[in-house]
């Protein structure tokens, strides 16, 4: 199995930049991260020192998110948020300059919560423009914009993938842009009630990126009920050939001490 560790949600007993070392340490030779900034457009030494850190722990960067705004704060996402495009248009082009100095090829864009008071049509139609400009932005690296179905916020719109594909399929259909792809979240999927199987039956070989949290609980494979062993393994023989993201909230001091376990190699 070839995993890729979120090192935004582990590894966060260290400084973000100490964690990609870390995570070789470990014995993997991938990481990816959610914006690891604080503004959708950092200064140049920020954004230097986080490829450094990356090329010195001698790790692949397999994946990057978009700017998604105050995170902590509840936001999820600039995508569709009417009165932002010009700071997603900016971060766009930072995305980029990491992506070919690390040679990344996975974008991930989160859609953007509604806003109260804003058309959801205006929302929805400023998304699929801005999609499209993603995707065209980073196929110049052979790339591709992951769009991800969440849970826990009731306030974002896509919650199933059948709410991303559709979204996707409007992108394609309108602008042209084929190269954006469904992360498929097997936690926030099951917990959002979407039928995995199915999901997985209908739509694996189009799966841009997949991710692993145990549930209930989001801990680490084995400290809950789903059957991800079985699901990747499924996925895999429906046509998926990319890595598993770990995105998970680790339950005890090793992180990855179930990747040692049998239920790990299920996994």
């Amino acid at each position: 199995m070839s995993y890729t560790v979120n090192a935004s949600i582990l590894l966060t007993d260290l400084p973000i930049l100490e964690r990609p070392a870390a995570a070789r340490a470990a014995g993997f030779d991938a990481v990816e991260y959610w914006w690891p900034f604080s503004v959708a457009v950092p200064a140049q030494n920020e954004v230097d020192a986080f490829v450094a850190a990356i090329q010195n722990a001698g790790v692949q960067l397999t994946g990057l998110n978009f700017f998604a705004g105050d995170m902590p704060g509840g936001d999820r996402g600039l995508v569709s948020w009417v009165g932002r495009e010009e700071e997603f248009a900016g971060n766009i082009d930072v995305v980029v300059e990491i992506g070919r100095r690390l040679g990344t090829k996975a974008f991930n864009a989160l859609y953007g919560n509604r806003l109260e008071g804003v058309d959801e049509k205006a929302q929805d139609d400023l998304a699929v423009k801005n999609l499209a400009a993603a995707g065209r932005a980073v196929a110049e690296l052979g790339g591709v914009v992951l769009l991800e179905p969440v849970s826990g916020t009731p306030a974002y719109p896509l919650k199933t993938a059948a709410d991303a594909l559709a979204i996707i399929a409007r992108v394609k259909e309108e602008e042209g842009v084929d190269n954006v792809k469904l992360l498929a979240d097997f936690y926030h999927l099951a917990v959002n009630g979407d039928d995995v199987p199915a999901v997985i039956a209908g739509h694996a070989a189009e799966f841009g990126h997949i991710q692993i949290a145990d549930a209930p609980g989001r801990g680490e494979p084995g400290t809950g009920e789903l059957p991800l062993g079985q699901w990747i393994s499924d996925a895999q023989a429906g046509g998926y050939a990319g890595v598993i993201g770990l995105e998970y909230k680790a339950t005890q001091a090793d992180p990855f001490a179930w990747t040692t376990t049998t239920a790990a190699a299920q996994a």
